[in-house]
């Protein structure tokens, strides 16, 4: 009797405790962050073709980009942020609006942005925001919502760049990203005592082809040599016919005096061939803007370079080539990061110093991925991960939790409707994206997408990247490759990071096959894309391809 007694007791106090336990969890469950009452100001920084491969927060491998990874260190890092078309202008034309390309009329380089868009400057300004964009914009000599702006012309150069202002064109003499940064400071600086918050863009030309670094980077960089990517010496095996046939690859495609830097004079004594005649242009129209300080400053560095390279070249076979490409590719892409990382340095302690980092969010991102010699390739355009994947590194202090990592599947398509809902303001019900706000604020269970659609247009053209579309989640990438070609590739992300191997015909992934294209299906027709819509964009850009009376943004 006493020993039930005494087990009659223990029950009731475990039952008690675990009354207590599951309460306590219940009162220890956190509590759903609220958006800040006050209107931040916001500050987007976007790079023109920075790979997130060669920022340190996500790699060491290649750089070290200790400002930019300060980002990173204080806010939250992205590690599956990506884009909905791997393109500059399309990119672009995107974040400014929220809508897939197909809906905002920018599908490539050659087709125009539907100007009766509206885009979320244009809906911050009539909110109350004071608007600037300084840099690269890409298409579009105006911008739509823009108090004040100096942007460069189409692709814009490097050194002693010109700018479209509101009050005409200026030259400004430097090295375009310092030229940029001091912009960007010089408004802060004005605007320092207005209360009035602000909607701020500081667009990098940098590191977009070809490459051109600041004179302060020449040597160190020239002398450095990088670790080769493993797939460097790919055959595309196990691939389709779209990574055969594109015309990205280091040795075969990438050019030589805007590229490599070569000098037109030694092109020619090396019998090396400018079949499209837009080399020689290019590194007339870079190199041939400096002034005579500057071009003494790049012979003094690349003429030894060049005078190596004249030396080793007839002994070079196409292995020894490739991997000189590679270096001198390297080299210069890098050199350009230098500099950028530099000029965020710049910006994130000016806004300590001024104490305008408080109430301010900052955004670092790309307007794509690029490869970096990944599959022997530079460029971009694919669905595939180097190229499809962008960095996005967001800071908000007091807000978001320092050191926070998501690897959830969110888009360029999303900036649009964060940006909006970060400063209470309602964005517009023909949008396409989704807030970022629950996942900066650490609401993770409001997020609710699991998959991304994405789409590219621009062929035939350059670098001849088949037209294709696909569905992307964190474990599976379904692409469709549907223009002069009928195929469909699988890749399983997590079994197969560097996308090596099509298992579209793997028994083993069949019901993930049919799951996949059935979800493809589905986001064609929630974001209103079709068959049908496919074949008259492609008419339409064949006749815009066709017709020089066209107006189109050059390619590169």
């Amino acid at each position: 009797m006493r020993n039930r007694i005494a087990l009659l007791k223990l029950l009731t106090v475990f039952l008690v405790l675990g009354m207590v336990s599951c309460k306590s969890k219940e009162e220890q469950k956190p509590e759903k962050k609220e958006l800040p009452a006050k209107r931040p100001n916001i500050i987007f920084m976007m790079s023109d073709d920075h790979a997130y491969q060669a920022i340190s927060a996500y790699s060491n491998h290649l750089i070290e980009t200790p400002n930019i990874d300060r980002i990173a260190d204080e806010g939250i890092k992205f590690t599956n942020a990506c884009v909905s078309n791997s393109i500059c202008a399309p990119s672009r034309a995107t974040i400014l609006t929220g809508k897939h390309c197909h809906m905002h009329g920018k599908v490539d380089n050659v087709f125009p942005f539907d100007e009766s868009q509206t885009t979320f400057p244009q809906i911050m300004e009539k909110a109350g925001y004071k608007t600037a964009m300084f840099g690269k914009l890409h298409f579009g000599n105006n911008p739509k919502g823009v108090d004040e702006f100096k942007i460069l012309p189409g692709q814009g150069r490097y050194y002693n760049p010109i700018f479209n202002t509101n009050d005409g064109q200026i030259t400004v003499e430097g090295y375009v990203t310092d030229i940029i940064m001091d912009m960007t400071l010089e408004w802060l600086e004005e605007n320092k005592n207005d209360d009035t918050p602000f909607m701020l863009f500081s667009m990098q030309k940098a590191p977009h082809r070809e490459w051109l670094p600041a004179p302060r980077h020449f040597k160190e960089y020239t002398k450095k040599t990088f670790v080769e990517p493993e797939t460097l010496f790919d055959d595309y095996e196990g691939r389709g016919s779209a990574a055969k046939t594109a015309e990205m690859n280091l040795l075969k495609h990438m050019n030589w005096a805007g590229d490599a830097k070569i000098y037109p004079e030694l092109m020619k004594e090396l019998g090396l061939k400018d079949e499209s005649g837009w080399d020689l242009k290019a590194f007339k129209r870079e190199v041939g803007a400096m002034n005579e300080e500057q071009r003494a400053v790049w012979d003094s560095v690349y003429g030894p370079v060049m005078q190596e390279f004249k030396a080793k070249y007839p002994e070079m076979d196409d292995k020894a080539l490739m991997r000189w490409r590679y270096q001198r590719y390297m080299q210069d892409y890098l050199g350009c990061i230098a500099s950028v990382d530099e000029n965020v340095g710049r910006l994130l302690d000016y806004l300590k110093e001024t104490g305008q980092d408080e109430n301010t969010i900052i955004v670092y991102t790309s307007d794509q991925g690029f490869y970096l010699g990944e599959h022997g390739w530079f460029d971009k355009r694919f669905v595939y991960d180097e190229s499809f994947k962008t960095p996005l590194l967001v800071k908000w202090p007091n807000v978001i939790t320092p050191g926070t990592t998501s690897t959830e599947m969110v888009q360029n398509l999303d900036f649009a409707q964060t940006i909006l809902e970060a400063a209470h303001i309602e964005a517009p019900s023909d949008m396409q994206g989704e807030s970022l706000v629950p996942l900066l604020l650490g609401n993770q269970e409001e997020w609710t997408r699991d998959a991304v659609y994405y789409h590219y247009y621009e062929y035939p053209g350059i670098h001849m990247v088949k037209r294709h579309y696909a569905i992307i989640t964190q474990e599976y990438k379904l692409a469709h490759f549907y223009y002069d070609v009928d195929e469909w590739e699988l890749y399983d992300r997590k079994k197969d990071p560097q996308e090596m191997t099509n298992v579209i015909n793997d028994p083993d992934y069949a019901e993930v096959v049919v799951k996949l294209k059935e979800q493809l299906a589905d986001l064609r027709e929630q974001y209103g894309d079709s068959s049908e819509l496919d074949q008259e964009i492609l008419r339409k850009y064949l006749e815009a391809k066709d017709n020089p009376d066209v107006e189109t943004v050059p390619l590169h």
